[in-house]
């Protein structure tokens, strides 16, 4: 089998603007909606940047009008094609491209796509096991795509607040020796130590402790950790943690570091200012007043 022929995309399906009329361009993408007017055919093409409008006439190229008359939803698709404005009174302006189409010269189907088991807009509620089957066609979805975005935005910003701040980056292992911990250990059979397993961390502990005998005082880590439990609301037999240790502190250094990273993510990712520090309850407090140690004070 050859090497594939299509073009390589110049823009993405969330970039053209009008400054962009009379270029031409070539986008890849999955086909999010079709409208056969009879001469012409409408595609909305989609990638995760967001959505542009195409338009395939037979007038500007038989050909690719004739293909596109096979574009079914979810079809992978490369076109080419000169930037337009929409014309009169048929604009979106739901969409950041809402002003422009591009008129197709060249198309290309890079993969045929079965009927969806399911709608991909986020007007339709869905079955959450049949989310999970089809995972990803799910992932396709843009609620879905946004959180991904942000969960690695989050990321970006521990990372850079927790470095302005002295600690230092550190992986651990993940296959490790049984440590009593809060729950059951999820174990892997050793291949060299017939009987012998490594268990799967249910947290840093005991390298984190380590690293601060061996003089790392700032150490940080967005760690995977795993625990063999009872599926509950509240309980994932694995999870991300933002794992943290520091050396020669109190407890007053704890609560200005967590404090200032909360508020850091809710800034940069929320836009919303949260209050410089936050109250603060004791233990004795607390089971006083509410008869628990983590007490729901909204």
């Amino acid at each position: 089998m050859g090497l594939s022929t299509f073009k390589k995309r110049t823009v993405t399906c969330g970039e053209l603007r009008k400054s962009d009329i009379g270029k031409t361009v070539t986008l890849t993408g999955w086909v999010d909606k079709r409208r056969d007017l009879g001469g012409l055919i409408f595609i909305d093409l989609r990638d995760r940047y967001g959505k542009s409008q195409v338009v395939f006439s037979p007038e500007r190229h038989a050909g690719a009008h004739e293909i596109a008359k096979s574009l079914r939803s979810e079809y992978v698709v490369s076109v080419t094609g000169v930037v337009n404005i929409r014309p009169a009174e048929t604009e979106n302006k739901e969409i950041e491209t809402g002003e422009v189409e591009v008129d197709i010269i060249e198309l290309t189907i890079l993969n045929k796509s079965e009927t969806p088991p399911f709608a991909l807009d986020e007007y339709v509620d869905i079955n959450e096991d049949l989310r999970l089957k089809f995972r990803y066609l799910d992932l396709r979805r843009p609620s879905v795509q946004q959180n991904m975005i942000m969960r690695h935005k989050t990321c970006q910003v521990v990372r850079k607040y927790f470095d302005k701040n002295g600690f230092l980056e550190i992986e651990t292992p993940i296959l490790m020796k049984s440590t009593p911990e809060g729950a059951r250990d999820f174990l892997v059979p050793s291949r060299l130590h017939h009987g012998k397993f490594y268990a799967l961390p249910q947290s840093p502990q005991t390298y984190k402790q380590i690293l601060m005998v061996a003089g790392f005082d700032r150490y940080f880590q967005i760690v995977k950790c795993f625990r063999d439990e009872d599926l509950r609301a509240d309980r994932q037999p694995e999870f991300t943690q933002i794992d943290v240790e520091m050396s020669f502190i109190d407890e007053e250094d704890i609560q200005k570091i967590t404090e200032g990273a909360i508020a850091e993510i809710f800034q940069s990712i929320l836009e919303y200012q949260v209050p410089p520090s936050f109250p603060v309850m004791t233990y004795k407090e607390a089971m006083e007043r509410y008869g628990s140690d983590k007490p729901d004070t909204r």
